[in-house]
Order: C-alpha cells, then structure tokens, then sequence
C-alpha cells in the first residue's frame, strides 16, 4: 500500500512504479486525476452515468498503454487526452445510434411550468440543451475555458491544438449558443 508515500511521489515516478507492476502506483495516479477527468466527462455528455463509462474506458485504455506515455510528469495531460478522445467517440456513436420517442423530453419535463421558466433549472437546462446542439470541438472549447476556467495555453496543451485555433473555437461556440439559446426562448 502506498499510503503517505504516494502523495510524495511525483507522476513520473508513479508511472515509472506502475509500468514495473505495481498497481497501488497507478491507483494513486487514477485517485489523483479521476475527478477532474469525471467533471470533463459529464460536462461534455451531458450525464453522470455516461461520464462514469467514458472515464472507465479512458482508464482502461490508459493502463494498457501506459508505456506509450512520452512525458510521465504530464501524465495527467495524457489522461486528459484520451478521456477527451472517449467523449468524442462516446458523443459520435450517441448520434449514429437510433433514438426512440422515449429518449426525447418532453418541453415541460425540459422546462417545468411555463411560468417558471426564467428559474434557474429552467435557464440551466437551456444551456445544457444549446450545449449538446454544438459542435463537438467547439462544446469542448467552451467547456474547457468557461466552465472549467482554463487558459488556453493548458488548453493547448492538454488537447495539442494552437492557442489561436482554440479562441476560434470559443469564438464560435459563444456565437453558436447564442443562437441556440434565443431559438430555443
């Protein structure tokens, strides 16, 4: 067992323990960085249990290929990279696969009563809604700098895309939202 000595240790020596067998070393990596993978996750699917299947099959694949990991003092970065990749797999099968009636809320299970729809829930709810309608590399770029507050340097560099293309992004995603939330008024 790890214990006090894990928060001690730093990425690099936790992925080198890990990659030598020792799978306390790459729970504590997994402890380190799970919630912000799972904020990230949910955030971008929209829901708790999709976020939770998205970040087990990031881990997962993160664990096998561990050793394809060139910098393990940013393995968090690394982490950040695939759990990005799983949502956009995640999100591109979600639209090819069929939807059912049942699946599609009703207005007023969306936005309660009509005389309530200036409540919080009811504002939230048509974000979130104008969210899902984005594309998926600009939600992304939203969510990473609005929502959880990150430049867009560590943008850059948990995605590997340019600081410019990336402000175009939040560009027209803030652009795109508020389309979407005035159709949806």
């Amino acid at each position: 067992m790890l214990g006090a000595e894990a928060r001690q240790q730093t990425d690099a020596e936790l992925v080198r323990d890990s990659l030598a067998g020792s799978e306390a070393a790459f729970g504590e990596i997994v402890r380190r960085y799970q919630d912000l993978l799972y904020r990230h996750a949910e955030r971008m699917s929209g829901g708790a249990d999709d976020a939770e299947d998205i970040v087990q099959t990031a881990l997962i694949k993160a664990h096998r290929s561990l050793a394809g990991c060139r910098n393990p003092g940013r393995v968090g970065a690394w982490l950040f990279r695939i759990t990005a990749n799983v949502c956009k797999d995640h999100l591109k099968g979600r639209r090819r696969s069929r939807l059912s009636l049942d699946d599609v809320p009703s207005l007023e299970a969306e936005f309660g009563d009509p005389g309530d729809a200036l409540d919080r829930k009811g504002i939230r709810t048509r974000i979130d809604l104008a969210l899902r309608r984005l594309p998926l590399e600009h939600r992304e770029a939203f969510v990473m700098k609005h929502v959880e507050g990150l430049s867009y340097q560590e943008m850059g560099e948990l995605l590997g895309v340019s600081v410019p293309a990336l402000k175009m992004r939040v560009h027209r995603a803030r652009d795109g939202l508020q389309e979407l939330l005035e159709d949806l008024k």
